[in-house]
């Protein structure tokens, strides 16, 4: 909510504006978004050398000017260097299972995206760090660590399931307005 106001603000948007533009949003939008800001890992999916997929857990951020979904990955992780081979990536969000509760309408979202790996001390990184950092400040000592990289992953679609029956592919528009809300 804090972003959301800094960006109104920086918009010249009133408070009260602010507030009616994000009232005003579709409802699938509003779960997008609560579902983007209230999970802090996703599933990351890439292509081993060999053809394979791979699967990695991988604690994300979201940095609001570029738009873009944050990613700190150690060199010597499989999903690093299978980025360095292709850039192309898929993420999924889902929301954490409520015991009890049936799993198949969870809500969660796929994201397609491309990684840009980012130059150390550039202005995009210190933004991406920032952001990481943000939502994961134990991460700091490893920002300083060698082998540690910020990738940015720059989202070229999705699919969103928010519940059942509510099953959607989101357009790179609605998506760029999501990440930088």
């Amino acid at each position: 909510m804090v972003r959301e106001r800094r960006r109104a603000a920086s918009e010249g948007l009133a408070p009260q504006q602010a507030a009616r533009r994000l009232t005003d949003e579709p409802r699938l939008t509003q779960a997008l978004r609560a579902l983007l800001q209230s999970q802090r890992v996703a599933s990351l999916g890439t292509v081993n050398l060999d053809g394979t997929p791979l699967v990695s857990m991988v604690p994300f951020a979201i940095e609001p000017v570029q738009a873009c979904v944050v990613l700190h990955m150690s060199g010597l992780a499989a999903h690093t260097g299978n980025l360095q081979r292709s850039t192309s990536v898929s993420l999924m969000v889902m929301q954490a299972e409520t015991p009890g509760e049936p799993v198949h309408a969870l809500p969660r979202v796929t994201l397609e995206a491309r990684a840009e790996f980012l130059e150390a001390g550039t202005p995009i990184w210190s933004e991406c760090r920032a952001a990481y950092l943000g939502r994961f400040p134990e991460a700091e000592p490893m920002t300083a660590l060698g082998d540690f990289r910020f990738v940015a992953l720059r989202v070229t679609g999705a699919r969103q399931v928010a519940g059942f029956g509510a099953a959607r592919n989101v357009s790179v528009q609605e998506l760029a307005q999501v990440l930088s809300a």
